[in-house]
């Protein structure tokens, strides 16, 4: 439990067998992703219930993240399933084409014709092809190749600088959102996302459905840049998805924007996932570049809640070692982060009890050099505001609610731990806290410890207590409740 910076790795074909899951979650990974662009309904049922069972086994927490596929906007098939687009040659983008070839290709969206006009870059292939486009007529769009290269079926297309009206939230997305609700999903990346209202849109859909997933917006447009501010307030956490932003933007831009995401999230209180090419090298090498260890670095000294793996867990050929290698990064990035609490704290305005109490208990962890901090919530959202600001002390957020236990799984510097919380004596309560940290061998008789409670007892919001105790001072009560 002394990594702070949580793992996301995405499942695929070489991480879907049961043993590997498992070793996996051994290895360290705190968050699946489930990439709902590839495999069908069944496919993801059968995966996350191998996910559940992983977690069991393995008598660790792991949330499930459901990733939309999100608006594709892609070139059609060729007859010979490639071509090779050379610079300075004309090519038509024909949303009515069935099978391309040297000279024009059909179109996935058909409205991209309305969405361009001359003078337009597009980026194919996540910005490895770019054509200047010269005039539209009708469905046609024509361009000039400046620069070229192999196409193949199906790429990606972009507009530099963003733009495009494709809506967030496909008909497929709408039915994935079902399939996500139906495993439980602890988070729902949506893709693709312009504004806050596509994030209302699938807060929605997904209540309507049961599910009670924590929604995080994919930043991968021009637009939601521009939005960022109303697109954190419709969310509960946002995820640095650098690749296809870096097609809209510009590579050089990606980095500043990184921290601007990563510090605007975190103060207000909002989760942040740092994503693509992480440790893409892993996917057929044993080992990461010296570049890759100074990217996951550079994320976790960023503050961000975690780092995500895709295709090198999903296809890769060494998923336990990418895993183990990002720990270690991790670990090692955690040294040296910057503790800023007094000023950060001294910055923020508290208007809610429960939200003070969680501050007044990271001030005083960090002044004390207490062992760590016992958290009793209801929903985890205490937890959550401690994990926003560094204190250099482990949070251990102890709660009755297995939804809560496993969105808290992507949450910065905090562990979650179930306990059973079935009675209301408070005293009683926090004894039964200071058991289960004990038993799971992360304080020590005599070590001091600061403790948070709500009064009435199981009341949601109810954080208002803060208690600092030495672990074993007090004897056992006389009826205890046996924690799970």
């Amino acid at each position: 439990m002394s990594r702070h910076t949580k793992i996301v790795a995405t499942l695929g074909p070489a991480s879907s067998d049961p043993l590997i899951l498992e070793n996996l979650v051994h290895a360290g990974i705190d968050v699946v992703r489930m990439n709902f662009s590839h495999g069908k309904a069944a496919d993801h049922v059968a995966r996350a219930k191998a996910v559940r069972e992983a977690s069991i086994r393995a008598r660790r927490p792991v949330g499930i993240l459901a990733d939309l596929q999100g608006p594709k906007i892609r070139v059609g098939r060729f007859a010979d399933n490639r071509i090779t687009l050379i610079k300075d040659a004309a090519f038509i983008l024909d949303a009515q084409c069935e099978l391309g070839d040297a000279t024009r290709v059909g179109l996935d969206y058909k409205d991209l014709p309305r969405d361009v006009k001359p003078g337009d870059v597009l980026l194919l292939d996540d910005g490895r092809l770019k054509l200047d486009v010269e005039r539209v007529i009708g469905a046609e769009i024509h361009t000039r190749v400046r620069v070229g290269g192999e196409l193949s079926n199906n790429k990606g297309i972009n507009r530099q600088g963003g733009g495009l009206s494709a809506p967030a939230l496909t008909a497929k997305d709408m039915e994935d959102i079902r399939t996500a609700a139906e495993i439980g999903a602890d988070f729902l990346a949506v893709s693709f996302p312009k504004s806050a209202a596509d994030m209302y849109m699938a807060r929605q859909l997904m209540r309507a459905v049961g599910g009670q997933a924590l929604l995080i917006a994919k930043i991968e447009r021009t637009e939601a840049v521009a939005n960022l501010d109303e697109i954190l307030e419709a969310s509960d956490g946002i995820m640095v998805a650098r690749g296809d932003l870096a097609v809209e933007v510009g590579d050089a831009a990606v980095p500043a924007l990184q921290k601007k995401m990563i510090r605007a999230a975190r103060d207000r209180n909002k989760l942040t996932i740092t994503a693509t090419q992480m440790m893409e090298s892993m996917i057929n090498s044993p080992v990461p570049t010296r570049a890759e260890v100074s990217d996951v670095a550079n994320a976790v000294l960023d503050g961000t809640d975690a780092v995500m793996l895709s295709a090198e867990t999903a296809s890769g050929s060494f998923p336990i070692e990418v895993v183990e290698a990002m720990s270690r990064v991790c670990l090692e990035a955690e040294k040296s982060t910057d503790i800023t609490l007094d000023r950060d704290i001294l910055n923020r305005v508290f208007t809610r009890i429960d939200q003070s109490i969680a501050m007044a208990a990271i001030w005083t962890a960090h002044h004390l050099k207490v062992k760590a901090i016992a958290a009793l919530t209801q929903t985890g959202s205490t937890a959550l505001w401690m994990s926003r600001l560094n204190a250099g002390v482990p949070i251990y957020a102890l709660t009755p609610e297995v939804n809560a236990r496993n969105q808290m799984t992507l949450y910065r510097e905090v562990y979650p731990l179930l306990m059973s919380q079935a009675h209301q004596d408070r005293d009683l309560m926090l004894w039964e806290a200071e058991q289960v940290l004990l038993e799971q061998g992360v304080v020590e008789r005599g070590d001091l410890i600061v403790l948070t409670i709500g009064e009435p007892l199981g009341t949601t919001g109810g954080t208002n207590t803060l208690k600092i105790v030495r672990v074993g001072e007090h004897p056992q009560p006389a009826q205890i409740a046996t924690p799970l």
